[in-house]
């Protein structure tokens, strides 16, 4: 028996199968999966298909691209050019596996390995407590009948620091940005989404949100495990942060970080899944 993190699939379900034959996954073992299951590879379909009959042997938090495909299937927003998603949009089982998709959570303790799992991060400005109980606010508006009107008001950069005085949905972007597209911020939480997603485009006066010190220094032993940034290659350089997203969709690998052993498993990808097109930037965001 044992339990697996892994990141972005992105709907390379192929090499997402290739992963779990690597590591014997069986009935016995558990699976918690960084977020951003589909988009740009070409078998979301099949991706969340298996995951969702998978039901409690794998645990699952909401990447960006994953409230994307959400925002698409309620009509807040039509599929952008490099969407992969239309396989979805026409399968007969749609409706079904959106109402799974939008249970899922952003943030998820799990209390065996001392161990948060979340798509992006958690900002330097929040406790894990209060970041539990911030993506608590927006899955109870995703499972609501507001669900719709949220996706509706999610896109975009503002508001960009926290205060506990935002309302409405400002506040509820402002969260969902935090849990699924921070790469960079300040260490009062301050975002900055202009960096192109290398170490090396760090903005100034910012910093990888990771490098930040905790705000309670009794969470550092807190280990966080996150997806979304593969430009990092797996490698986040600081303790108790493990970078779980090694860039399938781009060519590089699809991982599993076994919490028992901290022992890594990768496949390689078999050929590059999505090619930005040449007015983007390395690291596509909504």
């Amino acid at each position: 028996m044992a339990t697996y993190a892994i990141g972005d699939i992105q709907g390379c379900f192929d090499e997402f199968q290739q992963l779990l034959k690597l590591i014997c996954f069986s009935e016995n073992d558990h699976l918690l999966i960084a977020g951003d299951l589909v988009n740009r590879g070409p078998k979301s379909l099949e991706t969340l298909r298996y995951l969702k009959n998978l039901g409690d042997q794998a645990t699952i938090v909401l990447g960006n691209h994953d409230l994307h495909l959400l925002a698409v299937h309620y009509g807040a927003i039509t599929p952008k050019r490099a969407d992969t998603l239309h396989d979805i949009i026409e399968a007969p089982d749609r409706k079904e596996l959106m109402d799974w998709l939008r249970k899922q959570k952003l943030i998820v303790f799990n209390q065996e390995f001392n161990a948060v799992l979340v798509h992006a991060g958690i900002p330097p400005c929040w406790t894990i407590k209060k970041a539990k109980k911030r993506a608590k606010e927006v899955e109870t508006i995703l499972r609501s009948t507001l669900a719709r009107e949220f996706f509706q008001h999610m896109y975009g950069n503002k508001p960009d620091c926290w205060s506990g005085k935002h309302e409405g949905w400002d506040r509820l972007r402002l969260i969902t940005n935090y849990f699924t597209r921070m790469r960079f911020c300040t260490p009062e939480g301050k975002l900055d989404f202009s960096a192109k997603g290398t170490l090396e485009s760090q903005p100034p006066g910012h910093q990888p949100w990771f490098k930040l010190s905790r705000k309670d220094p009794l969470e550092q032993d807190i280990q966080i495990l996150f997806g979304h940034w593969a430009a990092l290659e797996g490698y986040a350089e600081a303790e108790n942060v493990v970078a779980l997203d090694t860039g399938c969709v781009w060519g590089n690998k699809l991982s599993a970080l076994r919490l028992e052993d901290k022992k890594m498993f990768s496949v390689p990808a078999a050929e590059p899944k999505f090619t930005p097109p040449p007015t983007s930037h390395y690291l596509y965001e909504r």
